[in-house]
């Protein structure tokens, strides 16, 4: 791991985990200890990926209990961070004793493949979507929060896109997986965007929104742009309109947006090993460069 000289913060080795450290909200909190780094989102607890530790070296046997103990030394006060995340800071797929020390213990297993592109790379698909258009939200407000009988919460002021913000969030609920409860994780993407809209107001990138001739939001996704370095966020498709080359447009005009007005000159998308669409972006010009390992293991209920 190395430090830069504009936050002096600890910038691990690994492209993905750096642009995953780059994607956190401003108030996040990464010290180093001895073989690891505690990285704290203290304004969203609940989040997996921004509350760990993600050490030098992936787990050897024996390591289980004693990384336990780290992140029980790390977050044991603050009771709102109930899940338990690890992850190591190596490229190349290893996972050490991570079989034995986590899964058999009831920890699953993310394997997430890095790819990146310099904008000159990346070229349209031929099959890229000519319907819609592609632009950037205004970062300004928040995304309102919603009562439980449906009723805007007073004062929670929305912004000039707040009608096109709403959208996002509903796009992702829709896409999540099988796993995640709705009003939670309407909840956890409200916060992660809201957090996210600070960056952008900062000039740190934007959220780019595909739209239909009706104004519909048809997908989007955002870029968070550090020094010249950049990371995609939640690239999402409508479910009805998967397969229409929306997708593909997309990633390819918010690219270069984001290299003409924030400087970004390595991209980097992050994908499940499995994810369907990592032969999309292959053939929009990324490569394959890295494959992370981490365990996590949600609250107990």
């Amino acid at each position: 791991m190395t430090r830069t000289a504009a936050t002096a913060e600890p910038v691990p080795r690994s492209l993905v985990w750096a642009t995953d450290l780059d994607v956190l909200p401003v108030d996040r909190v990464i010290e180093r200890r001895s073989d690891h780094l505690v990285v704290r989102s203290p304004g969203n607890p609940t989040h997996y990926w921004g509350n760990l530790l993600l050490f030098d070296e992936p787990p050897a046997p024996g390591d289980g209990a004693r990384w336990e103990r780290a992140f029980e030394e790390a977050f044991g006060e603050d009771r709102r961070v109930r899940h338990r995340t690890f992850a190591w800071d190596r490229a190349g797929g290893v996972v050490g004793a991570a079989r034995d020390e986590f899964i058999a213990r009831g920890y699953l297993l993310e394997r997430s493949v890095g790819l990146v592109a310099t904008p000159v790379q990346l070229r349209q698909h031929p099959r890229a979507n000519r319907e819609v258009v592609v632009r950037a939200l205004e970062p300004s407000g928040c995304i309102p929060a919603v009562d439980p009988g449906g009723a805007l919460v007073p004062g929670d002021e929305g912004g000039v896109d707040a009608e096109l913000w709403r959208q996002v969030v509903e796009l992702q609920v829709a896409g999540r997986g099988p796993d995640f409860e709705e009003s939670p994780y309407r909840t956890f993407i409200r916060s992660r965007l809201n957090d996210l809209r600070v960056l952008f107001a900062a000039g740190r990138g934007s959220w780019y929104v595909a739209l239909s001739d009706d104004g519909i939001v048809s997908g989007s996704c955002g870029i968070v742009v550090t020094g010249t370095r950049a990371r995609f966020q939640t690239v999402d498709t409508a479910v009805a309109l998967r397969r229409r080359g929306i997708c593909s447009r997309l990633i390819v005009e918010a690219a270069h947006d984001a290299a003409r007005r924030y400087g970004a000159e390595r991209l980097v998308i992050v994908a499940d090993p499995g994810y369907h669409a990592l032969g999309l972006y292959e053939s929009l010009g990324f490569e394959r460069r890295e494959l992370v390992s981490g365990v996590y293991r949600p609250p107990e209920q």
